[in-house]
Formats: structure tokens, sequence, C-alpha cells
């Protein structure tokens, strides 16, 4: 694999918190997916989330799911693996599936709104991506 290749892939299958906020403000069809457990996702979580515990991930849980949407898991962040083990679940299950770079944190870190127990305002930073 080249360079080129490798970065084209690696874009296809991550996302970071300004294209997401971009996307979710201009409508696209994204379903974000919070793979953490339900206690952190009541704690805090990205606007729109849909609680989906990685753990609980399987063919009969993601019946009701459109296959033709993405799908873009996160957690806590770099520390936490349960959005990489979301998006391994999803794919193997045939959704189209890309991962949250930084998880939350980077999303709260770039400034972005959340939502529940412990949720912050937001002023997003305008990082130039």
């Amino acid at each position: 694999m080249n360079q080129t290749s490798f970065y084209e892939a690696k874009l296809k299958y991550e996302i970071d918190s300004w294209d997401l906020s971009e996307a979710i403000k201009n409508n696209e069809e994204i379903i974000v997916i919070d793979a953490r457990g339900v206690d952190a996702f009541n704690s805090e979580h990205i606007p729109n989330a849909i609680s989906f515990p990685h753990r609980t991930m399987s063919l009969e849980t993601t019946s009701h799911l459109d296959k033709s949407k993405l799908y873009v898991t996160y957690c806590d962040g770099i520390g936490c693996n349960a959005s990489t083990k979301g998006a391994l679940k999803l794919s193997a299950l045939g959704f189209n599936v890309k991962e949250l770079i930084g998880g939350l944190d980077w999303w709260c870190r770039d400034g972005y709104e959340t939502k529940g127990e412990n949720a912050k305002a937001g002023m997003p930073v305008v990082c130039g991506c």
C-alpha cells in the first residue's frame, strides 16, 4: 500500500469532530452511536446520539437499523476502545461505519455542546480542518 492509499483508507474509516459537527448541521444521513455503557451515556453524550453499548450489539439488536445510513461510533476517547469494538461489530454486520477520532473527549475539547447530566454548553473552536 502506498502513502496515498493509506490516507484515503484512513479517511474512509475515521471522522473528526469538525466533520461530524458539519455533517450534523447539514442534516446528512448520519447516526451517531455512543458505544459506551448506559451510565456513561446518561452522564454526558453528543447531542442526538443513540446509546448502544458495543457489548449489546448483535444481529438481533441491530435488526431495526437502516444499513443505507452512515453510523459514527464514539466512546470516551483515546484511552477507551468501545468505539472501535462497536465499529467492528457494526461493520461485521454489514453497516457502513466510521469512528470518531478522540471520542467524546476531543468533541468536548473542540468546544462542541453535549447533553446529559454533566452536559456542557460548548463554544466550537474553529481549527481550520
